[in-house]
């Protein structure tokens, strides 16, 4: 498939649909016209667009299954409940939608498969997969790539609350049947006492450095780690803290990828809570607003544009500032903000354009003055 067609959306239908854990369902889509699936490399994802009361969203999820196969393009979706510390914030309006309210033989508008988190097929170094919640997703196609195609060392590490919100516990025990030299280590949180009784796990509460160095007999690893923010912040330090090079830890979430680097961490990671990193933009000097300026509202002055910037989300980064984006190509909106004032245009064209009075900093340069407020 073209990188053309890969961004054009296509009817998908539900062909099956599963409860995985407590919280995360799959789906398995196959092309409504009976064409043929895409072909996709493990790790990437599909981008779902969603009309819902009058309002547009959109959704990407990573498809759990290794290329090429028959059954279909899989998905899997964690239900989000409101926040606990905001119990009367909406719950997640598109996870709750796919979990009640789609069902075999609805459609779903999806573009892809896309995404630069793949598994390299042309390495012959051990691999490390490490994942945390619904973070085992594109880890599990990788998996199974592996186990099916190849004959190197695979370590899956994955940790969970407990195992009523394990997905995909039993696929991934028969993959790591199947050959010697798989290795799987499990992490839960918070066991239930039935999962002490059939001892379904390796560490009861949190992944820490020493059980890293109790199960790898080697530093060359190629490694692949998906899940929530402060999981996958301190996974990278622990694995830079082993040795292993920066370019041999490849990596998938939403946020901004700074923050991997830029907090300190302890020894132990956990798989639930979120947190955040606070970044002091840096001081430039004001600048007459008649040319081409950004100013970022409640963070910076009017700053004058640079034009060897490739975007506005680049700019913003060279000021210190932390915007939330995915992509970093016009394909999933996270790093949508609001268009305070002026005009932009699009270096590449989005995959869905943005409402009036909003603006996708990764694909866009301003246009004159423009004014800029961050989401929060």
């Amino acid at each position: 498939m073209s990188a053309s067609d890969a961004r054009q959306f296509k009817r998908y239908k539900v062909v099956a649909k599963t409860a995985e854990s407590a919280c995360i369902t799959s789906f398995v889509l196959q092309p409504e016209d009976g064409s043929a699936l895409p072909t996709w490399q493990p790790g990437q994802y599909l981008i779902f667009k969603f009309d819902l009361e009058g309002q547009s969203y959109l959704r990407h999820y990573s498809i759990a299954a290794a290329p090429g196969n028959p059954a279909g393009l899989r998905i899997a979706v964690k239900r989000e409940a409101a926040p606990a510390e905001f119990p009367d914030a909406p719950a997640g309006v598109i996870s709750q939608h796919m979990h009640d309210t789609v069902h075999v033989g609805d459609t779903l508008v999806a573009a892809g498969p896309l995404g630069d988190f793949v598994l390299n097929q042309n390495s012959e170094r051990p691999v490390l997969l490490i994942s945390g919640g619904v973070g085992v997703t594109p880890v599990l196609a990788m998996l199974q790539q592996l186990v099916q195609h190849s004959d190197r060392r695979v370590d899956f590490i994955h940790g969970c609350q407990d195992g009523n919100l394990h997905a995909f516990a039993s696929e991934v025990q028969a993959l790591v049947a199947q050959r010697a030299n798989v290795h799987s280590h499990l992490c839960y949180l918070t066991p239930t006492d039935t999962d002490r009784q059939h001892a379904a796990f390796k560490v009861e509460g949190l992944l820490t450095r020493e059980h890293l160095q109790s199960w790898l007999p080697l530093d060359d690893y190629e490694c692949y780690v998906c899940g929530p923010t402060p999981f996958m912040q301190a996974v990278w330090q622990m694995l830079r803290s082993l040795g292993i090079a920066q370019d041999r830890i490849h990596y998938e979430f939403f946020g901004t990828a700074t923050v991997l680097e830029k907090e300190p961490v302890g020894s132990e990671v956990a798989v639930a809570d979120e947190a955040s990193v606070s970044v002091t933009p840096t001081t430039a000097q004001a600048v007459d607003a008649s040319g081409e300026t950004v100013e970022f509202v409640g963070k910076t002055s009017a700053l004058a544009w640079d034009p060897a910037q490739p975007s506005l989300l680049d700019f913003a980064e060279a000021q210190g500032l932390e915007p939330y984006f995915n992509c970093r190509s016009g394909l999933c909106n996270s790093c949508m903000c609001t268009l305070v004032s002026g005009e932009v245009e699009y270096v590449e064209e989005p995959l869905d354009m943005p409402p009036e009075g909003k603006v996708l900093l990764c694909c866009s340069k301003p246009r004159g003055a423009v004014v800029i407020e961050l989401a929060e």
